[in-house]
């Protein structure tokens, strides 16, 4: 009577013929160290790495896609916006390009709800206690709200249910904050926008919005998603290579 069943070793044998296949199909597709370097090169620029970019150009030769100044020029203006300042942000992109949030009036509109965002959070900041602010601490905020967001509110709804979102920082103590507001107080926020400001000034001058790396990485993901639906011959683990742990893996792992 035959068995079903399979035997450790075959599984191990046919994993380690699939890794194998796997690992002999990379190499035959391995890009050229001039790829490698212009993918290093774009994200250096893209990403906002002046010195690096420039260090780098001269060891490989390699000619940026923007000049070490306009890359500075952006790193100012996301340095800005980590550091919550909004303001002197908006007046950074307005030199290096005024047209672009006139061009763009949902940056614009997210800046200036970051704006309004570090306004209260200094507010809240200067009462520790976060209980019975005197209403008149808020009236910097309420200000700029009605100045500057309320009369772009009425352009569409999603802009009215932030603007009421973020007046509700002003109601609610810290600590019995709803999640979905406090989340508009994480510093994330402010990456995120620092991000957006990126891309669409990058947009604005004719370059990649986004590192070519960065939509490699997803494309090669989303490859290894559907080659593994199709029941492809490919090993358990695929390292992207980008970091440490993705490299610790399996028997690597001392538990």
């Amino acid at each position: 009577m035959s068995s079903s069943t399979v035997s450790p070793q075959t599984t191990y044998s046919t994993t380690m013929r699939a890794s194998g296949n796997f690992d002999k199909s990379v190499e035959e597709m391995k890009p050229s160290k001039s790829d490698i370097n212009w993918l290093i090169m774009d994200y250096l620029v893209s990403e906002g790495y002046p010195g690096a970019a420039e260090k780098f150009a001269q060891e490989t030769n390699l000619c940026p896609a923007a000049t070490v100044e306009t890359i500075r020029e952006r790193v100012k203006i996301r340095t800005a916006i980590h550091a919550g300042k909004v303001e002197e942000a908006i007046e950074l992109i307005n030199d290096a390009d005024a047209e672009i949030l006139d061009n763009d009036s949902l940056l614009h509109f997210q800046l200036l709800q970051l704006q309004l965002i570090e306004i209260i959070r200094g507010i809240l900041a200067n009462n520790p206690s976060s209980q019975n602010i005197p209403a008149q601490d808020f009236l910097p905020a309420i200000q700029f709200a009605t100045e500057q967001l309320s009369p772009r509110a009425p352009t569409d709804v999603n802009y009215q249910r932030a603007l009421e979102n973020t007046m509700a920082l002003m109601i609610f103590q810290p600590e019995k904050m709803p999640q979905e507001f406090r989340e508009l107080l994480d510093v994330r926020l402010r990456e995120k926008v620092a991000t957006d400001v990126n891309k669409a000034i990058l947009s604005a001058r004719g370059e990649r919005a986004e590192a070519k790396i960065k939509q490699l990485i997803r494309a090669r993901a989303w490859a290894e998603v559907q080659a593994r639906e199709a029941k492809a011959d490919l090993p358990a683990h695929i390292p992207i290579g980008l970091d440490v742990a993705d490299e610790m893996n399996g028997d690597a792992v001392m538990t």
